[in-house]
């Protein structure tokens, strides 16, 4: 197998200059602290790194390299309806920095479940849940270059059976040390243009409304409880577009609380941030946060 996938929103969504990128990332990773670290598991957003690339930095700034093997990166499908998940087929991930490589051996095992489809290249490249993450990857293990693998796992509109399946898949590689895995998801999408404009006027401005609706979802994350984060979505409907990933997560914890594996397991965000602060219902904006899940 020697197909790579391309770096697709290079270019674009962030710059395609390799030093200009490690720079840029240098700067967002040495602005936050390792205050939750080190982490098994982050929450980070993937949108253009102009919107939220310094708080990314956050999640990624809680990684130790040292003993990382496997990176799995759960990304929702925006272009794709799924209603499961998906594994590329590809050999390699390209990146300004350098290319990532597949953990076939992962793959190999995950597909054997019969819960995974294949994706194609063209859904692949099309995505940028998974991509966007990649440069931070790239950047947190340069030291470790060529000496760790990653498994992209593309995330459909998965149903609470499913969402406990991956989360149950899943949980014997999240116990295992030498893994560590990336949501992708960005938090409220807020506007006309979102069709999302659950305002509370009690909270002060649109904004402000939008920090507390989002930060009840947050909440409910940190309390790791797949069942108050679901109640949540229900009840407000907020457009937390990796809420798929974000349940998968959320029951892989559960999965192995219920194992009763003895770990203390402890979630915190650390950065919340949105893309403009929306005053007027003619405004829009995007939200994004930063979390780390710690194992001991």
């Amino acid at each position: 197998m020697s197909k790579v996938r391309r770096a697709t929103h290079a270019g674009s969504w962030y710059t395609n200059d390799g030093r200009e990128l490690s720079s840029q990332l240098d700067e967002w990773l040495s602005k936050a602290q390792p205050s939750y670290s080190p982490a098994r598991a982050i929450i980070a957003p993937h949108a253009g790194y102009v919107y939220c690339g310094a708080c990314g930095g956050h999640a990624y700034r809680q990684i130790d390299p040292s003993n990382m093997q496997r990176i799995f990166i759960l990304g929702p499908s925006h272009h794709v309806r799924l209603s499961g998940c998906a594994l590329t087929e590809t050999s390699h991930y390209q990146t300004p920095l350098y290319d990532l490589t597949i953990d076939q051996k992962i793959n190999e095992e995950l597909f054997a479940t019969k819960a995974f489809e294949k994706m194609k290249m063209s859904t692949d490249e099309d995505e940028h849940s998974i991509e966007m993450h990649l440069p931070y990857i790239a950047k947190v293990m340069e030291r470790r270059r060529g000496q760790f693998t990653i498994i992209p796992v593309l995330v459909g509109s998965l149903s609470a059976d499913k969402e406990k399946l991956y989360g149950s898949i899943f949980s014997q590689y999240l116990a295992d040390p030498e893994n560590f895995f990336v949501i992708s998801s960005d938090f409220c999408h807020w506007g006309q243009r979102f069709r999302y404009t659950f305002y509370d006027k009690s909270c002060g401005d649109i904004w402000q409304s939008i920090e507390a609706l989002d930060k009840m979802g947050m909440d409910a994350i940190e309390q790791m409880d797949p069942a108050k984060f679901s109640h949540y979505l229900k009840e407000y409907e907020n457009t937390i577009c990796g809420r798929y990933p974000i349940g998968v997560l959320l029951s892989a914890i559960d999965a192995l609380r219920r194992n009763g594996n003895g770990r203390r397991m402890s979630f915190k965000f650390m950065n919340y941030a949105q893309s403009s602060r929306c005053k007027k219902m003619s405004d829009s904006s995007v939200s994004y946060a930063s979390g780390a899940l710690l194992m001991q």
